[in-house]
């Protein structure tokens, strides 16, 4: 496995515009041999978006291939990637969100998707007035890969949580401004922790509720974090306050809004999402189905 690191850290090392040459190479063979997960895919985006044509469903998957082997040699450059170049390209725009809950003192949650490339907002813990920045993520069976993971995570001064340990962590942190949590708040649940869920593309949706906890219960400043990608190898992120709209957040609110708005950003740039994971494998193990409209 040393090994393995070794020659990991030694391509990462390699500038982007060699390493995209890797990622033509791996979009010609899933796209045109392999055909990676293209039925999951192709049935996620036609029941996504049942009013495009067939034509318009294979030209947002093709896309979607193409910037799936970007992140894949993205991810690879984040093993060593330096913070002027992760700054350079991944542009935070209303940073000023940061310095008003700092004034506040209320402590961040930040609520992503996963829209690429979500693995390069870790340099924002150099950019913001919070002293501590807590990506959140989902331990992983394999060994060497969560060890790898942890620490691409905790670059830039981040201090990585696994997602069993966060809800913990917030209650017994004092809410006083000078956390942010980083949450990918779309991850499926499985389905034995499938509780709750809602309409989400057109489709019966499973939602993971863990930060709704604390949004009922703790007077947090909550942000969804709407990405987009400029041109190959630079991003945006657009941060986006989410308000309650009484005095405080009822039971599922925030839940509800953060899927609006990834489902804004999704309409926006269809092939920027992660279409090959299994995001509805569960829906009928939903115990709590939501009707509001969003």
């Amino acid at each position: 496995m040393n090994f393995l690191i070794k020659i990991l850290y030694l391509v990462s090392k390699l500038p982007l515009k060699i390493l995209y040459i890797f990622s033509d190479v791996i979009f010609f063979l899933n796209y045109y041999l392999v055909g990676y997960r293209k039925e999951v895919i192709t049935q996620n985006l036609r029941k996504s978006f049942p009013d495009k044509s067939e034509e318009e469903i294979k030209e947002i998957r093709k896309k979607f291939y193409l910037n799936f082997s970007d992140y894949l040699v993205e991810t690879i450059k984040s093993f060593s990637i330096s913070e002027t170049e992760a700054r350079v390209r991944m542009q935070h725009i209303n940073q000023e969100l940061f310095h008003d809950a700092k004034k506040e003192g209320k402590n961040i949650i930040l609520l992503a998707g996963h829209v690429f490339n979500w693995e390069w907002i870790n340099a924002l813990a150099k950019i913001v007035p919070q002293a501590h920045c807590h990506p959140v993520y989902r331990k992983v069976n394999n060994d060497f890969w969560e060890n790898q993971m942890r620490k691409v995570r905790n670059k830039f001064g981040n201090e990585a949580l696994e997602a069993n340990e966060v809800i913990l962590n917030i209650f017994r942190s004092r809410n006083n401004g000078d956390s942010a949590y980083m949450f990918v708040a779309d991850q499926t649940p499985h389905h034995a922790h499938v509780t709750y869920g809602l309409e989400f593309l057109n489709q019966r949706t499973p939602a993971f509720i863990g930060y709704d906890k604390l949004a009922t219960r703790m007077d947090l400043v909550f942000i969804y974090c709407e990405m987009k990608k400029v041109k190959r190898g630079y991003y945006q992120v657009n941060y986006h306050r989410i308000y309650p709209d009484g005095e405080k957040f009822t039971e599922n609110e925030v839940v509800r809004k953060f899927h609006k708005l990834l489902e804004n950003t999704l309409h926006k740039n269809p092939d920027n999402y992660l279409w090959s994971h299994r995001k509805w494998k569960y829906q009928d193990s939903i115990k709590n189905f939501d009707s509001e409209k969003k």
